[in-house]
């Protein structure tokens, strides 16, 4: 599959690139397939040499920072290890929660299981936190909110589906005709940062995804854009 470079570029100067990473493309290479798209062989023959900063799942949507060189990586890596970098997802998810706010704090092991996913795990698994706001409910699924204060792997996949809400689209963690046109309904929305070099304060934020507003629409939502 080909990529629009310039379709990705949501903000970049000297130092940064944002991204609006579409679901599908690898943040880091295939550890088998080697040849298969990712982010830096897409971008590096229009912008250079870049670093990865931080990664999203590949059929996670949504924004993505690079660095443009040595010096930014390693000040925005510090950022992320002190947990001062504003993370917000939002997520489809199945089912109506009974709750509009939940602040999820289940600890989590990474490759817990022999399906490798992040489970929970109360005396080896690592602290994590994640804030949960519902926003809107459809017919069968709801749109919500989610603000991770830890970064471990899978970390907003394995919290929701451990509360009984998977994310749509989520056949690991969720049923497994928990289909979502072969993606996930997870999209890093917004994103917030110190500029690793003039030390200024960066928000970005970004549409949801298309594809989400049918995932909440009614039977009868349908039957009215059809028509009579």
């Amino acid at each position: 599959m080909s990529y629009d470079t310039q379709a990705l570029l949501h903000w970049s100067d000297d130092h940064l690139v944002v991204i609006n990473k579409p679901a599908g493309l690898r943040s880091i290479p295939d550890g088998y397939h080697s040849g298969l798209p990712h982010v830096r062989a897409v971008l590096e023959p229009l912008l250079g040499r870049l670093w990865i900063v931080h990664r999203l799942d590949k059929n996670t949507s949504g924004l993505m920072l690079l660095a443009r060189s040595a010096v930014a990586h390693r000040e925005l890596n510090i950022q992320f290890d002190e947990s001062k970098i504003f993370k917000l997802y939002h997520a489809v998810i199945e089912g109506h929660p009974s709750w509009s706010k939940q602040h999820i704090t289940l600890p989590l092991l990474k490759d817990g299981d022999r399906r490798h996913r992040t489970v929970i795990d109360h005396q080896r698994g690592k602290r994590a936190q994640t804030n949960i706001k519902v926003l809107t409910k459809g017919d069968k699924r709801t749109l919500v909110a989610a603000k991770p204060f830890t970064g471990r792997t899978h970390q907003i996949r394995a919290h929701l589906a451990a509360v009984g809400h998977p994310i749509t689209g989520d056949r690991l963690y969720g049923d497994a005709d928990n289909i979502f046109n072969g993606c996930l309904a997870l999209h890093a929305k917004k994103l917030g940062i110190t500029h690793p070099i003039t030390s200024r304060e960066l928000q970005f934020e970004i549409p949801d995804p298309e594809d989400f507003k049918p995932l909440l629409r009614s039977p009868q939502d349908q039957i009215k854009e059809e028509g009579p």
